[in-house]
Order: structure tokens, then sequence, then C-alpha cells
């Protein structure tokens, strides 16, 4: 069995006291971030630019956020943006499909986007996927949804290299 990965004591750290006390529940993601308490505290607000309002919508996000941790098999980001795929609209079979890696039942758009975020991941190049993207999306689009599944990669990489699950 590997060894756990220490995480920060929220009584030891105000920041991570304040972040959990919203959510009401122990978070380890950010508890193993905390271990550097300056990375935790640039980390939620460019979390926050990036999923929150921009030019793409919530649903879009929500899913690039999940087809990204469906492809690296991130256990604890699929269980943490699950909840709120579902608020943003995802549909069950939806977020099946999404799980399986089938893009059928997607509007075209949502397809070269979900194509995208997969080729992107896997390659980090998407030459294929890319040009499809500019039949849907604009150049800011494109940037926004760009960051949306490189942060879905960093968070997918950073719980997977250390081990944190659900």
């Amino acid at each position: 069995m590997a060894t756990p990965i220490k995480q920060a004591d929220p009584t030891e750290n105000g920041f991570l006291a304040s972040l959990e006390s919203r959510s009401k529940q122990p978070n380890p993601f950010l508890r193993a971030m905390a271990l550097r308490p300056d990375a935790l505290k640039d980390f939620i607000p460019f979390y926050a630019a990036l999923m929150g309002p921009g030019s793409v919508d919530r649903r879009t996000k929500a899913m690039l956020y999940l087809a990204t941790s469906y492809a690296n098999q991130c256990a604890f980001c699929i269980a943490a943006n699950l909840p709120g795929a579902r608020k943003a609209g995802l549909t069950e079979d939806e977020l099946r499909r999404l799980e399986n890696w089938k893009d059928d039942g997607f509007s075209p758009a949502e397809r070269a986007a979900i194509r995208y975020a997969r080729e992107l991941t896997r390659t980090a190049r998407a030459q294929t996927a890319r040009e499809e993207m500019f039949q849907h999306y604009t150049h800011e689009q494109m940037v926004e949804i760009t960051l949306v599944v490189a942060m879905a990669n960093f968070t997918n990489r950073f719980n997977n290299g250390l081990e944190i699950l659900p």
C-alpha cells in the first residue's frame, strides 16, 4: 500500500479552515495543497476565475471537466464534479455517455469540445480537434475552454499523483 500524503490541519491554517467551513466537510485535495499555503491561496481565485462566469456556459465547463477527469481516471475529480455537473444541467444519460467515452447525444458544438478535451488530455496538442472547434467557438471561448481542460488536467494529476481519493 502506498504511503498516504500528509494533509494540513485546518486548525493550523485559517484559510483552509475558512474554505472547509463553507463546504461543511473536510476536503483532502485542499488539505494536501495547504501544505503549500501560498499555492492554495493563489489556486482558489484562479480556479474561480476559470470555472466561474465567462464566455463559456457552466454546463459546457462541467462537461469538459468531467470528460477530462474520465480520460485521466481521476476518481477524486469525478466525484467532486458530478454534483455540479448535474446542477449545471447534465442529465444522467449524458453523464454516463461521458464516462463511457461516447459523444453521441450531445450537440455538434459539445461533441467538438468533448473531442478537443480528450485529445488535448491525451496528446497535449489537440491538432485534429482544434480545427473543428473554430466552427463552433470564438477565439475567446477557445481560450476559456482550453483553460478549463488545463485546470482539469492539473487537478487530475495532483490528485492521481498524490493518490488523493474521494
